[in-house]
């Protein structure tokens, strides 16, 4: 727990497939794919990429020259490559912003994440394809955050960080009857002796049943039987008095 960190310095599929980084098994398909997958970065991609800001959600008809516009504010801009289909030419929603200086890029960073480029809400970090070691692209089957509909949710960016593991003590799972099979199988004894006491109750309470109810009649036919002889003494004194 020491060394635990909501953002991931080294890229692990699996890791990255679970809400807190301790899952041991993979729970989708494209979990699977990201663990085989040999990926290695563009060699065909130039510039430094620990001074290359990752934008993403663009609006599909956004530009070169819109982005230039919004993102050199923050500082000089030596290169600016937005990801296109080899075929259409069309844009696919993703671009790469590099800065001459470091101080221009974390401010852009800072300020640029979540900022509205022609109607749409944008996505920035720091480029982790050259930087992060072991990264696997989403296409892959790999990268960060996502959305709940699409099934691939991932963690330990920017935009999902890990969430903090809970420990449960020992004595909690013990409680529960969740510890060792000794104190399972005296938890079941238990019931079992709470429900033979139980019938055994019922039983004898329907003995008693049929003695209370004899002793309430025979109780009747006392209170009967006091009654007709304070009834007689009665007539006895009148018979005297007359």
């Amino acid at each position: 727990m020491n060394d635990w960190a909501p953002i991931a310095k080294e890229y692990d599929p699996l890791k990255a497939g679970s809400i807190d980084g301790t899952d041991e098994e993979p729970h989708d398909r494209a979990i699977w794919r990201a663990m085989l997958a040999r990926y290695e970065p563009n060699k065909g991609v130039t510039g430094d990429p620990h001074l290359t800001l990752f934008v993403a959600r663009l609006n599909l008809q956004t530009t070169e020259e819109k982005l230039k516009e919004v993102f050199s504010r923050y500082g000089d801009i030596r290169k600016i490559r937005l990801v296109r289909d080899l075929v259409t030419g069309f844009s696919k929603g993703y671009a790469f912003i590099e800065y001459k200086e470091e101080r221009a890029l974390l401010k852009a960073h800072r300020d640029a994440n979540r900022l509205v480029i022609d109607q749409h809400e944008i996505f920035v970090d720091f480029e982790l394809e050259r930087t992060l070691k072991g990264w696997i692209p989403r296409r892959l089957g790999g990268g960060f955050g996502g959305k709940k509909e699409s099934g691939q949710l991932r963690f330990g960016g920017r935009d999902r960080p890990f969430r903090k593991p809970i420990n449960l003590p020992n004595m909690k799972n013990d409680f529960y009857g969740e510890g060792s099979g000794e104190k399972r199988n005296w938890s079941r004894e238990g019931t079992r002796d709470w429900r033979s006491r139980d019938r055994d109750h019922e039983r004898s309470r329907d003995k008693r049943w049929p003695e209370r109810e004899r002793s309430w009649a025979w109780g009747e036919s006392e209170r009967e039987r006091d009654s007709k002889e304070e009834r007689g003494r009665g007539r006895e004194r009148k018979d005297r008095d007359r």
